[in-house]
This record gives structure tokens, sequence and C-alpha cells, in this order.
């Protein structure tokens, strides 16, 4: 795996079961990282060990769908590191159970400000860093179902679609100037919470956190300087 040796890289949603495996995989790498998540406690949990380090900034009362707190955020990334070489979008969330005709207009509208939303503000913020340098590599979490709708999660499908066709209208204006925008597509994660709500699940054919994350390190990665645009499927067997 390639070495991240003095490489700045922001994660939003860092205290998520993905982000904090991709935090402590970075960290390992030698990566110098800026951890955003809006709950310092749990944020302190995961990645505490990191935080008296000056070479990893955690910051745990960012809300990710306000712009004055994101903008916040990454220039206090700046004042400490001085650049972003790599966003990893790990920041979104499932809302699903019911027909289209019967989803609440608050559950529709949480779908896309917490996956879509929180993706476009950080991009927004992240970029203009990145143009400066003339690199840097943007990786945003999407899902299957942004691929194909599926029953009683239209509001959950229609987000990660936008998330995907977000990841392609970016690389598309940045593709020609050092920057490579991409975007993962995990199945459904073999994680705690999961298990806990499917219990009768077939989890072996679910895709753990750390196999997602060996995806996105590529991503961020040198090695994917040829990728633009793509969305990569990460299903495992389900």
């Amino acid at each position: 795996m390639t070495e991240f040796t003095d490489q700045v890289v922001v994660i939003s949603g860092a205290a998520g079961n993905l982000g904090a495996e991709l935090a402590h995989r970075l960290a390992k790498l030698g990566a110098h990282l800026g951890l955003l998540d809006r709950r310092p406690g749990r944020l302190q949990e995961v990645c505490g060990n990191l935080a008296d380090d000056p070479r990893y900034l955690l910051l745990g009362t960012v809300d990710m769908t306000r712009p004055e707190s994101v903008q916040t955020a990454f220039s206090q990334v700046i004042d400490r590191f001085g650049r972003i070489d790599g966003l990893v979008n790990a920041l979104g969330g499932y809302r699903a159970g019911t027909p289209l005709h019967e989803t609440s207009l608050d559950d529709w509208d949480f779908m896309f400000e917490l996956n879509v939303r929180s993706t476009f503000l950080a991009c927004k913020a992240a970029v203009p860093h990145m143009l400066q340098a003339g690199r840097g590599k943007i990786v945003n979490v999407a899902a299957r179902p942004g691929l194909h709708g599926i029953p009683n999660a239209a509001a959950y499908s229609a987000a990660k679609s936008a998330v995907i066709r977000l990841t392609e209208s970016l690389s598309a204006e940045l593709k020609h100037r050092g920057i490579n925008v991409n975007c993962v597509l995990p199945g459904t994660l073999d994680t705690p919470e999961n298990r806990e709500q499917q219990p009768d699940a077939d989890h072996a054919k679910w895709v753990t956190t750390s196999a997602v994350t060996e995806v996105i390190l590529f991503l961020v990665s040198d090695q994917a300087r040829v990728v633009h645009g793509a969305a990569i499927p990460a299903y495992g067997t389900s």
C-alpha cells in the first residue's frame, strides 16, 4: 500500500465506523489528518489516541450541513497544515422503510442534507485549496442504491444518486487541473449497528469497513492518478 507520509487528508464523518477505520489506517501510513465530526464525545472515543499528536487535528463540533461550520473547520485545517492533499467524505446516513407516498418531507430533506449537502459543502471548501496547489484527491462515499432505485428507500436512493452525479460533474471540472474526484459504492457494511438492525441477514455476504477502506486508500493515493469520475462498487458478495 502507498505511503501517505506528510500528506494532509481531511475526513468528514470521522467518528463513524468507516471514517474511524480510515483515519487509523491513514495515520499508520504517515498522513497528517483533519478529522471532522459533529459528535465530540464519539470522536474522542474512537480517535482520541490521535488527539495529542500535532499531526492530527480533531474537530468534533462540525455540522457538515452548515456552510459556516464547514468553512471554519477547513480554515482550521489550513491554519494547522497549510494545505489539503486529500478529502474523503465518509459522512452519510440511511433512513428508509416507507414507500415514496408515505415518506415525510422531513425524511426526504434529512437524506439530502446528510448525504448530498454535506458532500457539496466539503468539496466547495476543499477545492480552492487544491486548485491553488494544482493537485488533490477527493473521494465521496455513495452507495449501490444510487445506481438503481430500491423499494421503500426512494429518498436514500435519490440522495446517493445525487452524490454520484456530483462526483462525475466535479471530476469533469477538475480532471485537467490535477485533481482526481471519484466515489466508492459500498454494499451493506458489516457494522454492529447493521447487525443489530438485521440479525437474520447473511452477514458473511456484507462488506467490511476494512475492505472499503482499502478501496478508498487506493482512490486517495497517487496510484489512482489516472482514475477520474469513477463510481467503484464495493459490494462484498451481497
